[in-house]
């Protein structure tokens, strides 16, 4: 039999497009009195545009307009973006982050080892395990699974804890006592056993699972990958006429542009931080390219629309196609929406903490519907979105009992939610979509 010899493929010509065309990037502060300009050039490829936005996102920049054209072999975009408080991007050093993230650079090691995203995995940042949990939430859960990890002497480093349609999925960043990486096989194994456990819960839950990852992935875009795989937009059309009024309702509807052969995917709802991320996010992991669109922001309200093809080229042609789309789009955007009471701790870092707050916080019949975890040198920086257990928005007497009783050990303060602002962020490489304000200045001083 002949022997088959395959051709010599270069693995460095892939890149020859990239080094031919490197990306081109310009930060315009003289063309809008009110935002700053960023103009992005560059060879098109397969998820481009999730990795802008997500760049974007993670300098906790607010998107108001953006213009994005990908037909072809070129990728042309332009951002109107502002910092949290809503001015320009004037910072020498900011400005020359994002040149790097973006432009030439963005695949060097100068361009990725050192960029402060948030990763799922232990290859990622620092001597860490990281650990994905899913299941159906109920009402306690997150003291449960925190106390299981203090119990075996594992410290969170940083976590996020999303919930949906009674579901729940987070990520949680584990080290041991030493700060060292928690890496001893029976340990791991009987951390399993237990969350395994937990999340089952009396039912007999068979969804619920814990996993290691050792990959290196977006900590948002893996909760939504989570999430998604765990079909929560399955049964959200029913419960989304329970929750929400429909003037708060995303409004999304999907057409064809016959003439260039596109789905149109349109959405109108209240605007917020990382709007554009969980939408992009959704359509990339759903296989949906974005050839063109437009975004832009009216009043509290967000305007985008898209312009798609699945990747292997068709349209969206079927109702039951169209209905998925629209399913998984809307439940992306409620993924994040917080409204009602947030609680802003500050502490030192101890094995323990994340448990002993989650014990009082179910005490005083307390649910948590999200929440992040943070750590900055010694100290701990965390944020709940609170409910009571039936759901319901949390009396503010309540509060104030609790506050007290946190408040002895900790700096605390409580926040209402507004239903018509954006979430606000805070900034770092934990960085769990929510600002602290001055609260760690004001623990130091």
């Amino acid at each position: 039999m002949a022997k088959v010899c395959w051709p010599y493929f270069d693995p460095e010509y892939e890149n020859f497009s990239n080094r031919m065309n490197p990306p081109r990037v310009s930060v315009d502060n003289a063309s809008c009195h009110d935002c700053t300009l960023i103009k992005i050039d560059s060879v098109n490829k397969p998820g481009i545009l999730l990795e802008v936005v997500q760049i974007l996102t993670d300098l906790d920049f607010v998107i108001t307009k953006a213009y994005i054209s990908s037909d072809g072999g070129w990728f042309m975009d332009v951002f109107h973006v502002t910092d949290q408080q809503g001015k320009k991007i004037t910072d020498s050093k900011t400005i020359d982050l994002i040149e790097k993230a973006l432009g030439p650079k963005s695949k060097s090691t100068e361009g990725v080892k050192n960029w402060p995203s948030k990763h799922v995995g232990v290859h990622s940042v620092g001597d860490y395990t990281a650990i994905e949990l899913i299941g159906r939430d109920r009402p306690g859960l997150l003291s449960e699974i925190s106390a299981v990890l203090a119990n075996l002497h594992f410290n969170v480093f940083a976590a996020e804890v999303w919930t949906h349609n009674r579901r729940i999925a987070c990520v949680l960043y584990v080290n041991d006592a030493t700060n060292q990486v928690a890496d001893d096989p029976k340990r791991l194994s009987l951390m399993e056993e237990q969350l395994n456990n937990i999340l089952r819960g009396c039912d007999g839950e068979k969804v619920a699972r814990t996993s290691f990852s050792m990959g290196s992935t977006h900590m948002d875009r893996r909760l939504h990958q989570m999430l998604f795989a765990d079909r929560d937009y399955e049964s959200y059309a029913v419960a989304r006429e329970v929750d929400s009024p429909p003037s708060l309702r995303p409004r999304i509807t999907i057409e064809r542009c016959e003439e260039k052969g596109y789905s149109v995917v349109s959405v109108k709802c209240k605007d917020r931080a990382k709007l554009m991320f969980d939408i992009v996010c959704t359509l990339t992991d759903m296989q949906y390219v974005v050839f063109h669109a437009t975004v832009s922001s009216d009043g509290p309200y967000a305007l985008q629309e898209y312009f798609i093809r699945h990747m292997d080229g068709c349209t969206l042609d079927t109702q039951g196609e169209k209905e998925r789309v629209i399913q998984c789009i809307e439940a992306a955007i409620r993924r994040r929406v917080s409204e009602g009471v947030s609680l802003e701790l500050c502490a030192k870092d101890r094995v323990g903490l994340l448990s002993e707050v989650t014990r009082i916080l179910r005490e005083n019949g307390l649910s948590v519907c999200r929440a992040g975890v943070s750590t900055r040198g010694e100290q701990a920086l965390n944020v709940f979105y609170v409910r009571d257990a039936s759901g319901n928005p949390v009396d503010m007497k309540t509060m104030e009992a609790l506050c007290k009783e946190i408040g002895k050990t900790m700096m605390v303060d409580v926040k209402r939610v507004p239903s018509n602002t954006k979430a606000p962020e805070t900034r770092g490489w934990a960085k769990t979509s929510f600002f602290f304000g001055n609260l760690l200045e004001r623990f130091l001083t």
